[in-house]
């Protein structure tokens, strides 16, 4: 039919052949139209997936026109269910599906995914991203349709970071028509290893974006005759021998090392069958089997344990393969250790069995001390298959210790079976006793401790003293201490030596004697004038002697010393007939003194002869002599009795009468009287402790008395023993000992009885030669009061009293859990020393028990079949060996009968309470913001506001002021109590419309806002935020500065024109916390700090901190001015859980991560965050797979069990393709639900959450495969880390912190003119000017357009004012002419356009020139302008000709150069994006400062 009508064939050729619709038929028959539509309909029908290149070097501008190519690109095919099936895939760091192939059934519909697409941001991987369309795009599920012609699109403008050969490869094999198409930078060689062949027709490379639409016709046209030429193959393979995949896939047998595989034949005549496996959990290389057309199974071998692995089987045809029949395996875990025991402890030894392990080549153990300061002395023994029992040697006395072994498969090892046990400690010597104490030296004696000690260390201090001295003895079992203070209180410790070390110490304490007086002072050869004292040596070491006298009814005293040798004394000069009083003192080589002897005498009368002479005779007259005792002693005193002695030898004494008498003048006085042969009489009986003045009189034959001669003696008190002693605690005994009193004793009484108990005491009598004693029988975790009294003839001493406990036989920390109506759980914290546990629960309604034993590692307990709403009464007994501890109890009532709730309010811990806050928005209202805007800023505060827990006096008050010129106060923080109320009249308010006078209204704020008459309420949070599209036309810093200062908390946010570092100077510091900046308000809502726990602040993840976190460090995030943190391999941070979480976790909660994963990042799971109890078990987390590329979150639910869900949906799967991602998790009682990228994932059902305990750690990217303490981390970059006490929040956020997700269009609101006049202003295409062109209050002129455009938006600033201050993206045209620039293809040179020789992204604009200098002419050579850093800054700018009719672009002259005749005014470049193109490591369109 076509050859009758050529020139129609002509027009059709020229035209686009895909699209019938834009045929140019009007020179066609009509018979011709209808037949090319109908061949044109049928020829384009094809699955066509384009993959665009998303990454940052592509740049947002330059993103917009590969939207406009995609637009003209799918505008040429018929697209239909039925017809041309297009989807699209975007790729970075990580592709992602925008939609499949059978997503839209309208080309309509996929024209306005086209115009939504956003923009993604991040690296270049194309080879993962062709693999990834290939798995994903062409699938039957995805749209792909069997005998469809299959065609691929690459959209790319640099060089893939990755491999992508053999992913082109893969999918040509497929049968998939390859096109590339590469831009600006892009590598021709790798484009022309991506596209099928011929290149000449499958490889485009065009020099910039701006003219990729000129290869939509002959691209489209090619792809048109290769969909035709691929259905022509299809339709005659379809007419061949029938092919086909096998069928019905099943895996058996299978073993930590291999499985069977084994498939239903495929049709046809079958060679071989390929059976391709790889394993999917570590990114492991394929391998492949082959076997012969007739079998139909395989069995793989030599495979990994617990892996699995993806399969594939191919029937292979004589010239073709089928499609695979894939299906999946896991291996088993390799066969592990069973019964290990730990025995045979010692105190450096332990012996380990366990039982054996068949086909293994031998076991590994590992075995290391749990205390933190030997964490790292793991020691390792490899021993063959045949030994399943070793001991294990070096050890650490007193130590716990871990004890890991592993069967060993070559160098694979089984999973761990560990145990733990502790060592003895070391034994400490017993039973000290101290005996032979003197003045200067005491004698110990204890028990030996081991056999294997080897000697004693003994150290002894003075009580009030500060040296110790220490002396090391043999293995000696008693040690005398010399050189002693006399009259002192020692401390002596004595440790066991081993040749491990020392042991425990036994203490105990004695008081050394008083030094001793010189014994038996005596008087003798008494006369007149003199008599002589004389004395024995009481002690060795006296170094001399002090003797003093004195007449004992006054007179002047003599002293005289003598050497410690001397032992008599002859006194001379002394009057006759006197009674002296001699004292003597003993000082000893440490000067110390002893108390001083005494004696009296009395010196004889001078006899007198008188002679009388008569005249014839003499006569002689002698009278009768009458003496005193002498060397009267009081000594051998008692406590009731004195015994006294005396010397006279005077044969005329006929006895002496002896009378005492006590000082103290409560008895009268007594005498008895003793012959005169006897000197010596023992006076009793006398009262205790108390002197008695004894006197004795000779009385001779003629009855008179002679001299009497006195002294003072006192009996003993009743002594007390001395420093009682509390030793070897046990749970039912203790011993006590004490020091014996001086006096003589009958025996001891010892009471002892609980001291917080009433009741009648205990007492044991011990004999007088019994210091210590060990009472048994006790109450474990008492106190007992004890009393050792002496008992003496006359009566019994005070009390030694002091107090003695008994060790704690029970458990702590007893409290239930998960109290429901008909059941209940108790947990405690176990005893280390404990057997079993007898657990007793009772009900106080009617006394039924439930009684259950369990060992003694359990720790909790759960009982059922209980009787809702009563109390019951729970015990918990701790049993050691025949002992049994007092029980424990704790009493808690079952909840009531009720219809809803599964757990009970009372049980769960208020972790998120209602916030205070005074919180104040202050919104720019001017006439930049727009009608449409404004609706988008109530939305926001709508949304805010909304998402807070509790309105009111009781929660967070809220106030709103609008600004402009002034600022207008909506309504105050006291003036809305409840959520509803407040709502209502956030969408109740207006727009004001003014220009921008930020201070001004901050200043509002604070003095009409911020005040007791507006509701600020003392004491709480006072939080404001501001809302701002543009630089403010006043001074900012002065109030914003002072309110800081006052400690008001402030947010700043900016959207559209606002100054970036007028935001900074506004906002509270840190600035990433309080400052922010968007493209539309509508993509975020603000979180403020009271909603939840900032994870990243609790860690130390913050600016000023983080340096002093061990292995982290700073580096970009998502965006570069937001910082990010990288946490190296093995940083391993964590914090302790009470610090973080000191009431646990809330009951509902989203946690929220924004991260990226790393090259170095492992394969193996780790936890990106979880919570550890203290012995290193986790509790709750979070888990990443990235190997198997799967999401995990686990905890303990109510009942105390495991429970964990798994994510593995495809959004999951690109978290771990390199690029930052934002992880949403909401936990609630009932559903774990999953949103990435703000996304929803999916949710899977969960039990409400048990209790977690606070006495562990929260840690970042601890490996799952962590063993004990010896915890290894993973290495990846964290931005953000918050758990926020609610669910909706995932729901509400907008992902602002993506690149990816921002919108990218700009405000282009409806003007409402409030008090000002409306200038009428002339239309470009039926355009209308914007309100960012338009000025307040001044009329708006016709400007001349260019090329059909009216100047845009970006042209002038949102208030009117010359952008000369401040650069945007494209040339300010205000205050200055707009010249005529030459056009292009009836294009107007814009910033886009660059040629393919321009200055690279990293080449900034503004260090290109200098603004203050003019430009020389620059002529541009086949298309090429010379670049600004070949420019002289002298040289002034004169028109610049062109060739090939190209203008040279903004990209090839600065920020600062202007067009033709303009002058070239300052523009600051701070605090604003800069025009700089971003690269892949650099993200765009961001504030820079």
């Amino acid at each position: 039919y076509l050859e009758n009508d050529p020139f129609c064939i002509y027009v059709v050729v020229l035209d686009q052949i895909c699209t019938p619709k834009v045929l140019r038929y009007s020179r066609c028959h009509s018979w011709t139209v209808t037949l090319l539509i109908y061949i044109l309909w049928h020829i384009a029908i094809a699955d066509i997936v384009i993959l665009v290149d998303g990454s940052w070097s592509i740049g947002r501008l330059n993103f917009r026109l590969v939207r406009m190519f995609l637009e003209n690109l799918v505008s040429a095919f018929s697209v239909g269910i039925d017809q041309t099936r297009i989807g699209l895939a975007q790729y970075s760091g990580d592709p992602r599906i925008e939609w499949h192939l059978n997503a839209f059934t309208t080309k309509d519909a996929v024209l306005d995914a086209v115009k939504n697409l956003p923009y993604k941001g991040g690296n270049t991987l194309t080879g993962l991203a062709l693999t990834y369309i290939l798995e994903n795009s062409f699938k039957p599920e995805s749209g792909s349709r069997s005998g469809v012609p299959k065609v691929g699109i690459l959209i790319t403008d640099g060089k893939s970071q990755d491999d992508v050969i053999p992913p082109a490869q893969s999918l040509r094999d497929a049968g998939i028509e390859l096109f590339a198409i590469g831009v600006k930078n892009a590598d021709e060689n790798e484009l022309r290893a991506i596209a099928s062949e011929p290149d000449n027709t499958h490889v485009y490379n065009v020099a910039d974006f701006s003219i990729m639409s000129s290869i939509i016709e002959g691209l489209t046209q090619i792809v048109c005759e290769r969909v035709e030429e691929q259905d022509k193959e299809i339709k005659e393979s379809a007419g061949q021998e029938t092919q086909g995949a096998p069928q019905d896939l099943v895996t058996s047998e299978v073993t930590a090392r291999s499985f069977r595989v084994s498939w239903s034949h495929a049709p046809g005549s079958v060679e071989k069958y390929r059976v391709v496996f790889y394993p999917a959990t570590q990114g492991g290389r394929p391998e492949e089997a082959v076997v012969d057309g007739t079998e139909n199974y395989v069995v793989l071998r030599y495979l990994n344990s617990l892996t699995e692995y993806q399969l594939a089987v191919f029937a292979v045809y004589t010239s073709s393969a089928s499609e695979a029949l894939r299906g999946s395996e896991t291996t088993l875990a390799l066969p592990m250790v069973n019964g290990l025991e730990l025995y045979d402890v010692t105190h450096n030894t332990m012996r380990a069995r366990w039982s054996g392990v068949q086909g293994i080549s031998g076991y590994m153990v590992l075995y290391a001390p749990l205390t933190k300061d030997q964490a790292s002395d793991e020691k390792e023994m490899k021993v063959s298959d045949a030994v399943t029992d070793l001991q294990l040697e070096d050890l650490t006395p007193a130590t716990e210790y871990t004890v890991t072994v592993y069967a060993m498969y070559g160098e694979e090892a089984s999973d761990p079976m560990s145990s733990q046990q502790t060592t003895l400690p070391l034994s400490p010597p017993k039973n000290l006793v101290f005996s032979e104490v003197d003045h200067n030296s005491a004698k110990l004696s204890w028990e030996a401790a081991s056999r294997k000690v080897t000697g004693y260390r003994i150290m002894y201090v003075k009580t009030d003293g500060l040296k110790t001295d220490e002396v090391d003895v043999g293995p000696v079992t008693s040690w005398t201490l010399n050189d002693l203070t006399s009259a002192t209180e020692y401390e002596v410790a004595i440790f066991g030596i081993y040749d491990e070390g020392q042991s425990e110490a036994l203490s105990g304490s004695f008081t050394t004697d008083p030094v001793p007086g010189p014994l038996d002072l005596q008087a003798s050869e008494v006369t007149a004038e003199s008599f002589r004292v004389s004395w024995g040596h009481s002690a060795p070491g006296i170094v001399l002697y002090k003797l003093t006298w004195a007449p004992y009814d006054g007179g002047d005293t003599k002293e005289v010393s003598m050497g410690g040798d001397v032992d008599s004394f002859l006194l001379s000069g002394l009057s006759p007939n006197t009674e002296y009083e001699v004292m003597l003192q003993a000082v000893f080589k440490d000067q110390s003194e002893s108390d001083a002897v005494l004696v009296v005498e009395t010196t004889r009368e001078r006899i007198m002869q008188l002679n009388s002479f008569s005249m014839h005779h003499t006569a002689v007259v002698q009278f009768m002599v009458r003496q005193a005792v002498r060397g009267l002693q009081v000594q051998e005193e008692t406590t009731y009795s004195l015994e006294v002695s005396w010397q006279l030898e005077d044969p005329k004494v006929d006895q002496y009468r002896v009378t005492y008498v006590s000082l103290t003048g409560d008895r009268n006085e007594e005498s008895v009287l003793v012959p005169g042969q006897q000197t010596t009489v023992l006076l009793q009986p006398l009262l205790s402790d108390t002197e008695h003045k004894v006197t004795v009189t000779p009385v001779y034959t003629d009855g008179q008395d002679g001299i009497s001669v006195s002294s003072v003696g006192r009996t003993l008190p009743l002594s007390a023993p001395s420093n009682l002693r509390v030793s070897e605690e046990w749970f039912s005994r203790f011993r006590i000992t004490w020091d014996t009193p001086p006096s003589p004793t009958l025996g001891f009484r010892v009471v002892y009885q609980p001291t917080s108990v009433p009741g009648s005491a205990l007492e044991t009598f011990v004999g007088d030669d019994v210091n210590t004693m060990l009472i048994l029988n006790l109450q474990s975790d008492t106190e007992y009061t004890v009393k050792v009294i002496s008992s003496y003839t006359t009566g019994s001493s005070q009390p030694l009293q002091g107090t003695a406990k008994t060790l704690y036989l029970g458990v702590t920390n007893l409290n239930t859990y998960q109290v429901m109506m008909s059941s209940m759980c108790v947990q405690w914290q176990p005893h280390r020393q404990a057997d079993l546990y007898r657990v007793v629960i009772e009900s106080l309604l009617n006394g039924q028990k439930q009684e259950v034993s369990v060992g003694g590692s359990a720790s909790r307990q759960c009982f059922y079949d209980l009787t809702p709403n009563s109390q019951y009464k729970i015990s918990v007994s701790t049993q050691l060996q025949d002992m049994e501890g007092p029980a424990v109890t704790t009493i808690t009532t079952t909840r009531r009968y009720q219809l809803t709730s599964t757990l009970s309010s009372q049980t769960q811990h208020v972790v998120c309470k209602a916030a205070k806050a005074d919180l104040v928005f202050l919104v720019d209202g001017s006439w930049s913001i727009g009608d449409d805007n404004f609706q988008k800023i109530i939305r926001f505060l709508y949304s805010t506001t909304g998402s807070l827990d509790l309105i009111g006096p009781d929660g967070t008050q809220v106030a709103i002021a609008q600004f402009s010129d002034d600022a207008r106060t909506e309504f105050k923080l006291n003036s809305y109590a409840n959520k509803e109320t407040l709502l209502d009249a956030i969408r109740r308010i207006t727009y004001k419309g003014g220009n921008t006078k930020t201070g001004r209204a901050i200043k509002h704020v604070k003095e009409s806002i911020f005040t007791s008459e507006g509701g600020v309420r003392r004491g709480v949070p006072k939080v404001l935020v501001v809302l701002t599209d543009g630089r403010s036309q006043d001074d900012v810093n002065k109030v914003s500065k002072e309110m800081q200062m006052e400690g008001y908390i402030i947010f700043a946010i900016g959207f559209a024109d606002a100054d970036y570092g007028e935001l900074v100077n506004i906002a509270s510091k840190p600035s990433d916390r309080h400052v922010f900046f968007v493209d539309d308000l509508d993509m975020c809502v603000l979180l403020l700090p009271s909603l939840g726990f900032r994870m990243m602040d609790m860690f130390g993840l913050v600016e000023k901190e983080y340096s002093n976190v061990e292995g982290v460090s700073l580096e970009p995030g998502s965006f570069n001015s937001f910082p990010c943190y990288r946490l190296h391999k093995d940083a391993l941070v964590s914090q302790p859980t009470k610090y973080l979480h000191p009431e646990g976790l809330p009951s509902d909660y989203t946690i929220t991560f924004l991260f990226r994963l790393l090259p170095d990042t492992p394969q193996e799971p780790f936890a990106l965050w979880e919570i550890l109890n203290k012995d290193n078990e986790p509790l709750v987390g979070v888990i990443l797979d990235n190997g198997g590329k799967t999401l995990t979150f686990f905890n303990y639910d109510y009942k105390g069990d495991f429970q964990t869900v798994t994510f593995d949906e495809p959004d999951i799967k690109k978290m771990f393709y390199g690029s930052f991602h934002k992880l949403h998790m909401a936990i609630s009682k009932t559903t774990a639900r999953v949103v990435v990228d703000c996304k929803v994932v999916g949710g899977k059902p969960i039990n409400a959450a048990g209790n977690i305990s606070i006495d562990g750690v929260e840690v970042l990217g601890r490996m799952v495969r962590s063993r004990g303490k010896r915890d290894n981390s993973a290495p990846f970059q964290i931005q953000m880390f918050d758990i926020i006490c609610s669910t909706s929040w995932a729901s509400r956020d907008k992902c602002c912190e993506l690149p990816g997700l921002v919108r990218t269009t700009a405000f282009k609101p409806t003007i409402q003119t409030i008090n000002r006049p409306t200038v009428n202003r002339p239309t470009v295409n039926n355009q209308q000017p914007t309100d960012q062109q338009s000025t307040t209050n001044r009329p708006i002129t016709n400007r001349p357009t260019v090329n059909n455009q009216q100047p845009t938006d970006q042209q002038t600033n949102n208030h009117g004012v010359p952008t000369t201050n401040r650069p945007t993206d494209q040339q300010s045209t205000t205050n200055r002419p707009i010249t005529n620039r030459p056009t292009v293809n009836n294009q107007q040179p814009t910033d886009q356009q660059t040629n393919s020789q321009q200055p690279t992204d990293q080449q900034t604009n503004n260090q290109q020139t200098n603004s203050q200098q003019p430009t020389t002419n620059r002529p541009t050579v086949n298309n090429q302008q010379t670049n600004n850093q070949q420019t002289n800054s002298q040289q002034p700018t004169t028109n610049r000709p062109t060739v090939d009719n190209q203008q040279p672009t903004d990209q090839q002259s600065t920020d600062q150069q202007s067009t033709t005749n303009r002058p070239i005014t300052n523009r600051p470049t701070v605090n604003r994006p800069t025009d700089q193109q971003p690269t892949d490591q650099q993200p765009a369109d961001q504030p820079t400062i």
